[in-house]
């Protein structure tokens, strides 16, 4: 198991295609975390053209993801045109680390099904219906967590378990209530919850230049673990993937 499994059981593809040594994502609109192809060893030219044709043949356009250090994938895309897009970090700590003493009273607490309130949080930070379609279909063990400030709803998340491991994903706080803890609180409320379904680990990605995330995360005793970056011929940047 890696934290890449745990990614894609936690945030899942509508569909994963075998295309030689790629793995292709399906992904329905829901963005390039679900829209990727990776692989796992090196690769050809006429393999990497053979993964633009299926992508173009599932409708959409080619992007690869360069999962940590793959010089020679990420070399042959430069090659062909490809440039860097959202360089992304993997963070990972010790559950009871994360969890602390939970959050205050209130503050934040687990929810499933998605609660309407929740969708227009999302809504506000880009986290459409298509992405809220991955939260519906993943099948790990999985919920949201709504987090309040001065009882009014501010922020969620959603997070979800493979093999031991809570994954954090769609972080959204809304603007006026920012720097108030909210983050903090969801994601204390989130490892809670996560430990009591048998969690080891709390794991959570974010940009790379996102440093007001990355401090958060610090904060929580969580350290650098993995990282990644998309190609793309045509960059499209999107922060919340």
């Amino acid at each position: 198991m890696t934290l890449f499994d745990v990614i894609d059981r936690t945030w899942p593809a509508q569909a994963f295609h075998p295309c030689g040594p790629f793995t292709l994502r399906e992904g329905a609109g829901g963005g390039k975390r679900v829209s990727a192809a990776s692989c796992t060893r090196p690769v050809t030219g006429s393999e990497i053209g053979d993964a633009e044709s299926a992508m173009a043949t599932l409708g959409q356009p080619p992007l690869f993801q360069v999962q940590g250090d793959q010089p020679g994938l990420d070399d042959q895309l430069a090659a062909r045109g490809y440039e860097v897009v959202d360089p992304v970090v993997i963070l990972l700590g010790d559950i009871d680390a994360v969890a602390g003493d939970g959050p205050p009273r209130v503050r934040a607490f687990p929810v499933w099904p998605i609660l309407a309130i929740q969708s227009e949080i999302w809504d506000d930070g880009g986290i459409g219906p298509a992405r809220r379609a991955v939260m519906e279909r993943a099948r790990a063990p999985k919920t949201t967590i709504l987090g309040r400030i001065d009882d009014s709803p501010a922020g969620c998340a959603f997070v979800a378990l493979h093999d031991g491991v809570a994954m954090t994903h769609a972080v959204h706080v809304l603007p006026r209530f920012r720097r108030k803890g909210c983050a903090e609180n969801m994601m204390r409320g989130a490892a809670v919850w996560a430990r009591a379904q048998g969690a080891k680990h709390f794991a959570a990605l974010t940009l790379s230049e996102n440093l007001p995330a990355r401090t958060l995360y610090s904060s929580l005793g969580m350290q650098p673990v993995g990282h990644y970056h998309y190609r793309l011929k045509s960059p499209d940047r999107d922060p919340r993937d």
